[in-house]
């Protein structure tokens, strides 16, 4: 595959364009049959107890959708000339439908993100387990919008139907499909970040790590981290923040390397693989850090507290940073996180 630059898209609407012949449909399908199933495998492992968020809703519409055009270009691939409600369907509407996906896709990380943002930013410090039933529906709702307004945007915007209209007319045997540019910034954005946080609290992230012990709890295994008691505000922000990097890096650290070794080759994945489930919940975990880190002295140590993120426990970040009820048979030098 050759990847060349989209010149006559105008700005917001640059792509990289990747051309693949049309007799490999198969190969798509392979790919598209890996996502969906690593889809729904990461649905699957993840932590059944969690608190319903607007990312979660986002997550299982993603999953649904890539199985929907799994389906679909299986059953085009199959047939290969068939009509359906006076429509006339061809290997052609493989290419079209996925180059409709992958723009859609490809469009829709900014605003999923903020409102994925906005969501714990809000919620981050509630105490109770479920949400509302209105809530829920307000979730369910967003999702919608957003799939149907991206959808809605790329069908109607007329520099990106007839860009699509130009390739499909005079490369009848190609199918340009596309790598957001929206992806590649967020992704430049979290490495700078992660890379940027790393730098300034180094030291306490090595000191910390060194200072790990395992041992035994309740027959499990168990890390005990020491712990400085500390009452200065600021210091408290830094020390979270060191404990932040800790809990994120453990869990989603070969997703961050991947992440830098793509930056660095200046690699391109076209945006139906670019965007799935996987991928989602690794940014879904940083936007909680986050929410965690700027609304860290509204957060109250309650269990319900910690089930916001399928992956990453963060109880280990805040006990025992404002915990004053610790029991005096603990050991005041010491943080203990059950693995």
């Amino acid at each position: 595959m050759a990847a060349i630059l989209c010149e006559n898209c105008s700005g917001q609407y640059r792509y990289t364009q990747v051309n693949q012949p049309l007799e490999i449909n198969c190969v798509l399908l392979l790919i598209m049959f890996g996502k969906v199933f690593l889809d729904f495998f990461t649905l699957q492992v993840k932590q059944k107890n969690v608190k319903v968020s607007f990312m979660g809703y986002f997550c299982v519409s993603l999953a649904l959708l890539d199985f929907t055009l799994l389906m679909s270009i299986s059953f085009i691939f199959h047939f290969e000339d068939f009509a359906l409600w006076g429509v006339r369907f061809t290997k052609y509407h493989i290419c079209l439908f996925t180059q409709i996906i992958s723009l859609t896709y490809g469009i829709l990380h900014y605003p999923v993100y903020l409102l994925a943002g906005l969501d714990y930013y809000m919620t981050i410090a509630q105490t109770s387990q479920f949400p509302k039933r209105g809530q829920r529906l307000l979730y369910v709702f967003a999702v919608v919008v957003i799939w149907i307004s991206g959808l809605f945007f790329i069908l109607k915007v007329p520099a990106v139907y007839e860009e699509l209209e130009i390739q499909n007319r005079f490369s009848p045997y190609q199918c340009p499909l596309y790598a957001s540019v929206q992806s590649y910034s967020v992704s430049c954005a979290m490495v700078l970040l992660i890379g940027m946080a790393l730098l300034a609290c180094w030291k306490d992230v090595l000191t910390m790590l060194l200072s790990v012990r395992v041992a035994s709890f309740a027959s499990q295994p168990v890390l005990m981290f020491s712990y400085v008691s500390n009452n200065n505000g600021t210091c408290f922000k830094w020390q979270l923040l060191t404990r932040l990097l800790i809990c994120f890096l453990g869990t989603w650290a070969p997703f961050v390397l991947l992440q830098f070794i793509v930056l660095f080759l200046g690699a391109r994945i076209p945006a139906y693989m670019e965007m799935n489930v996987p991928w989602l919940y690794f940014i879904n975990s940083f936007l909680i850090a986050v929410a965690y880190w700027s609304r860290c002295h509204d957060v109250e140590l309650t269990d319900e507290m910690w089930s916001t993120d399928p992956f990453v426990s963060w109880k280990f970040c805040f006990m025992p940073f404002n915990n004053e009820n610790t029991e005096p048979a603990d050991k005041p030098g010491a943080v203990i996180v059950i693995c």
